[in-house]
């Protein structure tokens, strides 16, 4: 079994907030993640919801910013929030960008040298991570969900259509659903995926929607006021692919909110809401 050791601790709700480093055998380096244990996990495993943080984020951001743990102990949901990418590597480049390499490892399995190595971030959460939750704490790993904001919107659709077994449900807060198409995903998938674009199509949600769909409703959250919703984020194109195959798809503009953890914080509940039902637990 994989040692985990624990950073550091703290009652919330009744609760608890743990921050744990590992050794990645995927990422070939030392991860972090945070897990957020409700009250009733004391008596029993419950249900496990991941979140996939943004660019520049680390383990800490939804935690500490997304006022979740209310509403995770409300239903007794465990909250899983893992790095956005290895550090430290010693890679050439790989601090140079805020939206490439270190906090931004796009939850895809690099191909390309030198980041091949390391940014298995694909592999980590959906094959890695859950072995690890499911040793180390009690967790029900048959009822796993997914979300994740902006990059890491990106990142759970992705994983939730890839593995439709694996995940009950799916949402996202200003997922950025066309990476093909946008700056944030072409420089990515250009660094860590190489210049066919065919293989970029297995990490591109307005791509595998079409190929896989969804076995139920995807909830997605968008911020009118986001500075990124034009060129980034593109909701019309996944909009218009779900359409095209009758995926099922709640997509809410929230008038005037911007991108960041204030609109996730004002919308989590509905998200947490439908996870819950899906998981459930309601």
């Amino acid at each position: 079994m994989t040692n985990l050791n624990l950073i550091s601790e703290y009652k919330s709700f009744g609760g608890k907030v743990g921050f744990y480093s590992h050794l990645s055998s995927t990422c070939n380096c030392e991860m972090r993640f945070a897990v957020y244990q409700p009250p009733q996990a004391i008596q029993q495993p419950v249900p496990v919801l991941y979140f996939l943080s943004g660019l520049t984020c680390t383990e800490e951001n939804f935690m500490a910013k997304a006022e979740a743990q209310r509403f995770a102990a409300e239903y007794g949901l465990m909250l899983i929030a893992p790095d956005t990418s290895p550090r430290n590597r010693g890679i050439a480049g790989e601090e140079d960008d805020w939206d490439f390499g270190t906090g931004a490892g796009f939850y895809v399995d690099a191909t390309q040298e030198p980041w091949r190595s390391h940014y298995q971030m694909y592999s980590y959460i959906v094959h890695e991570l859950p072995v690890l939750i499911k040793a180390h704490f009690p967790a029900q790993p048959d009822k796993q969900s997914i979300f994740g904001h902006s990059m890491g919107g990106h990142g759970a659709l992705v994983c939730a259509m890839r593995n439709p077994k694996l995940y009950k449900s799916v949402s996202a807060f200003s997922p950025i659903t066309a990476p093909m198409r946008c700056p944030w995903g072409q420089k990515a998938f250009s660094g860590y995926l190489g210049s066919n674009q065919e293989s970029w199509r297995a990490y591109d949600a307005s791509e595998l929607v079409k190929q896989l769909g969804y076995h139920s409703p995807i909830l997605v959250d968008q911020g009118t006021a986001d500075k990124f919703l034009a060129e980034q984020l593109m909701p019309e194109v996944f909009e218009q692919a779900c359409a095209d195959v009758n995926q099922p798809l709640n997509l809410r503009y929230q008038e005037g909110y911007d991108h960041s953890y204030y609109f996730i914080a004002s919308f989590i509940e509905d998200h947490i809401r439908h996870h819950a039902i899906a998981l459930e637990v309601v």
